[in-house]
């Protein structure tokens, strides 16, 4: 059966909050639907494959996870890490429901997976790499732990201008607070800038690395919900947390109003590019 780990308790923050897990559950269909093929593109570059031994490095809740578990089948094994333990268990009960007796769960930083050397076949990260305070000593542990000729493959999203679902609320937010602070120094778009990616996956000592392109979109059924979907457990919780009750109640107006120009006939529907990174040991 699939295993916990979540002695460690809490330390994720917002993100690790019961809150946030809940609202990751309500936002299941949006996410299949934005990132679904986009994951099994990922998988697919990492070479997984029946039998292997896979780690999900900041997985939430574990959709790619149990994409990655179908694959390797009963003979393989998927551990999926997060550092939130609420997170995590909804990944446990989604691998239960779905009879995937192959996935386990460890509450774990990335920057220091208590996990052995050469213990993995592939290491995967779907949306998360670019949110983790030192990126470089996180890849440096996914390299770490993957056997030779292992594969890093790990999603994050491309430039703000290609992603406007996610770039408009963080300008909307930072216009209305008079926000002077870096702009989101862990935030969606750190590895957006070409070559950064590459750079980082080469420090860490990774091989053949090379930078995938993947064209999205972002689509729900309203506007309504499209901004609903924007209010759940992202780095945006955390930008407008430094408005005060008047100025979030402008921004959010100010937003909706920004994205209406993606709203048609069949409801919301804005492009979203993402870039797979893939490095090998």
């Amino acid at each position: 059966m699939p295993t916990t780990d979540s002695d460690r308790g809490e330390r994720g923050g917002t993100w690790g909050s019961s809150e946030a897990a809940a609202e990751w559950v309500r936002g299941a269909a949006a996410r299949v639907q934005a990132f679904g093929p986009a994951t099994e593109r990922m998988l697919d570059l990492a070479d997984i494959r029946g039998g292997n031994r896979v780690l999900d490095v900041g997985a939430g809740a574990g959709d790619q996870t149990l994409a990655a578990a179908r694959r390797v089948g009963p003979t393989g094994f998927v551990l999926a890490t997060d550092i939130s333990a609420s997170m995590l268990e909804v990944t446990a009960v989604s691998a239960r429901q779905a009879e995937l007796s192959n996935v386990g769960t460890r509450v774990m930083d990335a920057q220091e997976l208590d996990l052995e050397s050469d213990s993995f076949d592939a290491v995967i990260s779907r949306n998360a790499l670019m949110l983790i305070p030192d990126i470089h000593k996180a890849l440096a542990e996914m390299g770490r732990v993957l056997r030779r000729g292992g594969r890093v493959a790990a999603i994050v999203f491309s430039t703000p201008e290609r992603c406007p679902y996610l770039s408009i609320p963080h300008t909307v937010a930072r216009c209305v607070g008079a926000l002077t602070t870096p702009p989101d120094p862990f935030g969606e778009f750190r590895l957006a800038a070409p070559g950064v990616m590459r750079d980082a996956y080469r420090k860490a000592g990774l091989h053949d690395v090379a930078i995938h392109q993947f064209a999205t979109r972002h689509r729900f059924p309203s506007l309504p919900e499209a901004m609903q979907y924007a209010k759940g457990p992202l780095p945006l919780r955390e930008l407008m947390a430094q408005l005060n009750a008047v100025q979030r109640e402008q921004a959010w107006a100010e937003i909706g109003k920004a994205l209406q120009q993606f709203v048609g006939p069949d409801g919301y529907d804005s492009p979203c590019e993402l870039l797979i990174g893939i490095g090998s040991k």
